[in-house]
C-alpha cells in the first residue's frame, strides 16, 4: 500500500508540476536511449579490429583502421558533448532560465525606452541573446571539433582566423534573417485573428520557399566560392545526362569546400526550370587540392607512371587519389537527379508542410492553456514567442522524435530508389566504385550495430547500398 500511496502522492503535484516533470524525464529518457545506441556502436568500433572478409575487396586495413579511430573519437566527442547539452537544458529549466532571459530582455528594452507593451520588440531581444549565450557556449565544443577531431584525422583546413571570421559572420547572417522572420511571425499570429494558424503557415512555406530559392546565390557565396564548372567533356557528360532525364538544368558550379575541410558532397537547388547542380572541389579527382598537393614529393624526381613499379604499387598510389573520376562524379549525379525525377524532394517537401501545418493547428489549440505558461515560470503573462518555445520545442518533443525516426526510414528507401534510378542509366559499375571511393575519403566505418543504424542513418549502411548494386554491376 506504501507504494501505490506515493504513486498517488505524486498525481497530487499541480498539473504545471507534473508537466515540467514530465518535460525533464522525456529529454533525459532521450538522451539514455541515444547513449545506448552509441554505446551498442561504439562496441563495434573498438572490437572490429580487423576488416571483415565481406569487405576485404573494397577496403584495405589502413584506412580500416583510420576510420575506426577516427569514428571512436567522434563518439566520444558526442557523448560528452550530449551530456553536456542535457545537463545544461536541465539547469536552464530548473533554475528559470528562461523567465529570467525574458525579464532580462524587458529591461533592455525598457532602459532604450520601449515599455512591457512593445511585446514584439522583446522577443526580437530574447531571440537575440538567447542565439548569442547558445553560440558563446557552442564555441569551445565546436573549436574543438575542428582543431582537435577533425586536424587530427586530416579533415580540417581551417586556421584559427578564418574559423572566428567565418563565426561571427554565420552568427551575423543568422540574426539577419532570423530576427525580421520571427518578428513577422509574431506578428501575423498577434492579428491573424481565429485563423492565425493558416496565416502562419502560409508565411512560414512562403520563407522556406524564398529562402531555399536564393541560398546558393546569395546566401552560400559569403562564406564559400562558386565558379562555374570550365567547359570540357565532364560538363558537357553533365548536360547530356540532364537532357536525357529532361532535368532543366541552367547552371553547373563548383564549390571551393576545400578550404574548409576535405569531405566531398554534391547536390542541386532552385525550382521549376531553374535547376543548378554543385559540385564540392573535394568530389572531383582533378580539382581535389589534396591530389594537387601530393602529385610530387618534395625533394623527389618526377617520374612516370608505372616506371618500375609493381601492379600492386601502382595500385596503392591511385588510391591514395581523393574524389572521384568523372565516370563516377556522373553517377553520383544520377542518384541525386534521380531523387529529383522520382519526385523525393516534392514529396519531402509536403510531408514538410502537413507537418508545419498540423504543428500551426496544434499551436493554435494549446496557445491560450496557461497551465504550460506556469510549468515553465511565466505566471502573469502569455508571451507568444515564449508559446512556440514551450510547445515546439517541449511540448512537441515525443512527436518529434517519432517524427524523426519515420523520416529516418523514408529517407533510406528514398537513396535504395535513387541508386536504382542510377542503375537504369547503366552507371551501376561507376557508381558502385564511387561510393567506395567516397566512404574512404570520408573515413566512413562499414560496419554498423543493426539498432544504431536503423535509428539514425538517413542512408543505407554501405554494404547494403552495394549490394542491391551487385548484380547489375557485374552484368
Amino acid at each position: 500500500m506504501g507504494m501505490w500511496a506515493s504513486v498517488d502522492t505524486m498525481w497530487d503535484f499541480p498539473v504545471e508540476k507534473r508537466i515540467f516533470g514530465a518535460v525533464l524525464i522525456f529529454s533525459w529518457t532521450v538522451y539514455l536511449w541515444e547513449t545506448f545506441l552509441a554505446q551498442r556502436q561504439r562496441r563495434i568500433y573498438k572490437t572490429t579490429t580487423h576488416v571483415p572478409p565481406e569487405l576485404e575487396q573494397i577496403m584495405d586495413s589502413d584506412t580500416f583502421e583510420k576510420s575506426r579511430l577516427y569514428q571512436l573519437d567522434k563518439s566520444t566527442f558526442s557523448f560528452w558533448s550530449g551530456l553536456y547539452s542535457v545537463v545544461e537544458s536541465t539547469l536552464i529549466l530548473l533554475f528559470g532560465g528562461i523567465p529570467y532571459l525574458w525579464r532580462l530582455s524587458g529591461r533592455v528594452c525598457g532602459s532604450a525606452g520601449f515599455g512591457p507593451e512593445y511585446e514584439i520588440i522583446q522577443s526580437l531581444v530574447f531571440l537575440l541573446l538567447a542565439t548569442l549565450y547558445s553560440a558563446l557556449t557552442g564555441l569551445p565544443w565546436s573549436l574543438y571539433n575542428t582543431f582537435v577531431i577533425e586536424e587530427k584525422h586530416g579533415f580540417n583546413h581551417q586556421t584559427l582566423k578564418f574559423f572566428l571570421k567565418d563565426t561571427i559572420k554565420k552568427f551575423t547572417v543568422t540574426q539577419c534573417i532570423l530576427l525580421p522572420v520571427s518578428s513577422l511571425l509574431l506578428y501575423i499570429i498577434k492579428i491573424g485573428g481565429d485563423y492565425f494558424f493558416i496565416y502562419a503557415w502560409l508565411f512560414t512555406l512562403i520563407v522556406s520557399l524564398v529562402l531555399v530559392t536564393i541560398y546558393a546565390d546569395y546566401i552560400a557565396p559569403l562564406f564559400d566560392k562558386f565558379t562555374p564548372l570550365p567547359e570540357g567533356k565532364l560538363k558537357q557528360e553533365i548536360e547530356v545526362m540532364a537532357k536525357s532525364i529532361d532535368f532543366p538544368l541552367t547552371k553547373v558550379y563548383v564549390v571551393e569546400g576545400s578550404k574548409r575541410s576535405s569531405h566531398s558532397n554534391a547536390y542541386f537547388y532552385g525550382f521549376f526550370k531553374n535547376k543548378r547542380i554543385v559540385l564540392f572541389d573535394t568530389l572531383l579527382e582533378d580539382y581535389s587540392v589534396q591530389n594537387k598537393d601530393n602529385q610530387e614529393e618534395p625533394g623527389t624526381e618526377p617520374r612516370n607512371e608505372g616506371e618500375g613499379d609493381s601492379e600492386e604499387i601502382r595500385a596503392k598510389v591511385k588510391n591514395k587519389k581523393q574524389g572521384c573520376k568523372n565516370e563516377e562524379v556522373l553517377a553520383v549525379l544520377g542518384h541525386e537527379l534521380g531523387h529529383w525525377k522520382l519526385g523525393h524532394t516534392i514529396k519531402n517537401i509536403i510531408i514538410s508542410q502537413i507537418n508545419s501545418f498540423l504543428c500551426f493547428f496544434l499551436f493554435a489549440v494549446l496557445i491560450g492553456q496557461k497551465v504550460l505558461f506556469a510549468a515553465f515560470g511565466f505566471y502573469d503573462s502569455q508571451p507568444t514567442l515564449i508559446g512556440l518555445l514551450i510547445i515546439f520545442q517541449f511540448i512537441f518533443s515525443p512527436y518529434n522524435e517519432v517524427l524523426s525516426f519515420c523520416l529516418t526510414v523514408l529517407s533510406r528507401r528514398f537513396e535504395f530508389q535513387a541508386d536504382a534510378f542510377a542503375k537504369k542509366l547503366g552507371m551501376a559499375k561507376d557508381l558502385y566504385s564511387a561510393l567506395i571511393k567516397l566512404n574512404k575519403d570520408n573515413l566512413g566505418f562499414p560496419v554498423s550495430d543493426w539498432l544504431f543504424s536503423t535509428w539514425h542513418y538517413s542512408h543505407p549502411p554501405l554494404l547494403e547500398r552495394l549490394q542491391a548494386l551487385k548484380d547489375t554491376k557485374q552484368d
